[in-house]
């Protein structure tokens, strides 16, 4: 599904990642964990095409993503790629139902085909009745499944999320956890997650430990 092979990246002169491999199956819920300033982040956003390494390279699905122009690049990470944060990002002057619409509808699929599967993934995430409420009347756990939702319309290859139980409370948090759980059982969802929650972690299919840009042994 996804491999990375020799990922290095720098900032000037300071080296973030310093030769990482990673591989990650279909239907597989990996974590990676380390200490902050290990190069995380950096490495969930080379792996989701936000950003280019220094050298190595990305295939997802056999792309190797480095080749693509900007232009497909962007069509590429919509059609393939879902991302979840910590902040939820959500814009607010649309409903929940338009959050989750709005990829599908930059991909260019039928807006009923579109709305047809948003509704059905909101349903799913337990938000039938909050359909047509905006961010700021949701509560923060809600705001997070909205996010999920829109990170699923265009049903990705592999869902990217960057501390995506770190703005929420320890019930929320575990909810949340059980839910990609859920999603990988009832979908074969893939999901790479940078996370500080051990709890997240333990519960991973696989964890990649990362230490001062690299991957050690765990």
């Amino acid at each position: 599904m996804l491999v990375a092979r020799n990922l290095t990246k720098n900032y000037s002169n300071l080296p973030v990642l310093r030769g990482v491999d990673v591989s990650v199956s279909k239907g597989e819920i990996v974590a990676i964990v380390g200490s902050s300033g290990a190069g995380k982040s950096t490495l969930l956003h080379i792996l989701g095409t936000l950003d280019a390494a220094s050298s190595g390279e990305v295939l997802i699905n056999g792309v190797q993503t480095s080749t693509l122009s900007s232009r497909r690049l962007a069509d590429f990470r919509n059609r393939h790629l879902g991302f979840i944060f910590q902040f939820h990002h959500l814009l607010p002057e649309f409903s929940a139902l338009e959050n989750v619409c709005i990829p599908g509808f930059i991909a260019g699929t039928k807006k009923a085909a579109v709305r047809e599967r948003a509704l059905f993934l909101l349903e799913t995430l337990g938000l039938r009745d909050r359909l047509d409420h905006r961010p700021n009347q949701l509560s923060g756990g809600e705001q997070q499944r909205v996010a999920v939702a829109r990170a699923l319309i265009n049903q990705p290859d592999v869902v990217l999320a960057d501390e995506p139980t770190g703005n929420l409370d320890s019930r929320n948090a575990r909810e949340l956890h059980e839910l990609f759980l859920r999603l990988r059982d009832q979908f074969g969802q893939t999901f790479v997650i940078v996370t500080h929650n051990e709890e997240l972690a333990t519960m991973s299919d696989r964890q990649l430990v990362m230490k001062d840009g690299k991957i050690v042994p765990s």
